[in-house]
């Protein structure tokens, strides 16, 4: 009986380590997949606030930022308080927010910041929720820079300092 115990004992143990092995190695696999595919610029597809399809072709050869927020989320609302106070930092910098909401809540959000009359910002949504996996986004606000020729500088999860971005674009 104790001989039996032991067994399934140690059978239930290795299924356990075999399972958790699994999914560290499925894990570290995903990331280095995310890491390749958003090295440049990815394919995606989002709308405007007018209601036309922005892609990755309609960018800008400038530095870019893609800022993933959600209007009721306290820190990006500070985020977007800060960026429109250094507005004149980013002048030479196309700045995306990309959000899940539905069209009227993003409009209310840019006017509030009063972002909305920027040339260089523009305001998408994401109504499929394409950009948390394109992205492997699981936090808001999440930046993503690319510099001028479209190349991952740097992912920034959760709210940061204005001059964290501004170093990332030097």
């Amino acid at each position: 009986m104790k001989k039996i115990l032991k067994i399934t004992i140690t059978l239930v143990l290795l299924g356990i380590l075999s399972f958790l092995g699994y999914k560290i190695i499925t894990k570290l696999n995903h990331k280095k997949e995310v890491a390749k595919r958003t090295k440049i610029i990815p394919k995606f597809s989002f709308k405007t606030l007018e209601g036309k399809e922005f892609t990755q072709k309609d960018l800008k050869a400038l530095p870019t930022i893609f800022v993933y927020f959600n209007s009721d989320c306290d820190y990006c609302q500070a985020e977007a308080t800060k960026i429109q106070k250094h507005l004149r930092d980013f002048k030479n910098t196309q700045i995306l927010f990309v959000s899940f909401e539905n069209k009227e809540g993003i409009q209310k959000f840019a006017k509030d910041y009063k972002l909305d009359k920027e040339a260089n910002i523009t305001f998408l949504e994401d109504s499929k929720g394409q950009f948390s996996t394109i992205f492997d986004v699981n936090s808001i606000p999440y930046i993503v820079v690319y510099d001028e020729n479209k190349q991952l500088l740097k992912k920034i999860k959760g709210a940061t300092k204005v001059s964290n971005i501004l170093d990332v674009l030097k």
